[in-house]
């Protein structure tokens, strides 16, 4: 039986992805570098911050 997670996912931190804008929440694996990560994705990162994110803001 898998263990659950007994946190309170709602208060970990979270962003928008540059490329895309989708909002990430923060991830144990980022946890040395939150301040450096953009992507959501690989895809999004090999995109980068195209004109299909600021389309979304607006």
């Amino acid at each position: 039986m898998k263990s659950q997670f007994k946190g309170n996912k709602a208060s970990l931190p979270s962003k928008l992805c540059v490329a895309c804008g989708k909002p990430m929440t923060w991830r144990k694996s980022w946890e040395k570098n939150w301040e450096n990560v953009k992507y959501c994705s690989e895809r999004c990162r090999r995109q980068g911050g195209s004109a299909n994110a600021s389309k979304l803001r607006s």
